[in-house]
């Protein structure tokens, strides 16, 4: 797939996560935002999921720790088409597409998630019982880095380490920000390069609204063997929304309607 078409993929997923925030009126759409052009990476790209294989154990997984922004993973399952449930519902009474993602209901989410920090044991997990089960797929897992304050993070890249998992990558998306302020004002994680590469992983970066730097570090993810792999991407809380971007206010917050029209112009075509 060319950029072309994975820009164009990204900017429909934006779309629909502003649309379903606004439709419930509740929501986190900052960090969803933030994390779209990942997503969509992830799924259209280096991910082997499809119709075929994905009620099985013969396809990678993704872990979306940050469960908060479930409105970034309905979106990017639905342009997938790996997503039967109605946008619409998203955060509605007896709704499958509940404000945090649950295994239980939807295919395609791999681990209910929203009790920060706890999807990368999750994951890790997962890539144990892959080496197990000579099972080749590999797994994936998405951490805020406000969430890296947490710390089951750093348990859990540690144990990772020590099982030499390199079936298993973690993208923190960094864009600086949480729902309190900037992430260094509230307890500092950083510098998690540094941090990742002590815990034994081995560590990439790149800019992740740039799909060639976002694809030239997945590709080197895969050639790391008897290590994890940590890739920080550095990303723009409410990318491609002029008033949220940036803005930790907009981390947990519907906009109305004026704020509506105004986002759904900005996303009006691929810049």
């Amino acid at each position: 797939m060319n950029i072309n078409e994975l820009k164009s993929h990204a900017l429909n997923i934006r779309r629909n996560i502003v649309k379903m925030v606004y439709d419930a009126q509740s929501g986190h759409p900052g960090g969803s935002l933030g994390c779209a052009d990942v997503l969509t990476y992830l799924y259209f790209e280096e991910m082997n999921i499809n119709r075929d294989n994905l009620n099985t154990t013969n396809r990678d997984r993704f872990v979306l720790s940050k469960g908060h922004c479930s409105p970034a993973l309905y979106a990017v399952l639905k342009e997938r088409d790996l997503l039967d449930e109605d946008l619409k519902s998203f955060r509605q009474i007896n709704s499958k597409l509940q404000g945090h993602p649950n295994m239980n209901y939807v295919a395609g989410v791999d681990m209910s998630t929203g009790s920060l920090g706890q999807g990368v044991s999750t994951a890790v997990g997962m890539a144990i019982a892959n080496k197990l089960d000579k099972n080749d797929k590999r797994v994936y897992a998405l951490v805020g880095d406000g969430e890296s304050e947490e710390g089951i993070v750093w348990e859990a890249l540690m144990a990772a380490a020590h099982y030499k998992l390199d079936n298993l990558v973690v993208i923190f998306d960094q864009n600086g920000l949480q729902i309190d302020g900037n992430v260094e004002d509230v307890i500092g994680p950083l510098p998690l390069k540094e941090k990742a590469a002590a815990f034994g992983c081995n560590v990439l970066e790149c800019d992740g609204h740039n799909f060639e730097e976002i694809d030239a570090a997945f590709k080197k993810a895969r050639e790391c063997k008897d290590k994890p792999t940590v890739i920080v991407a550095h990303t723009v809380k409410g990318k491609g929304v002029s008033f949220m971007e940036n803005n930790y206010g907009w981390h947990g917050k519907a906009p109305n309607e004026e704020e509506f029209n105004i986002a759904m112009e900005d996303l009006k075509e691929v810049k």
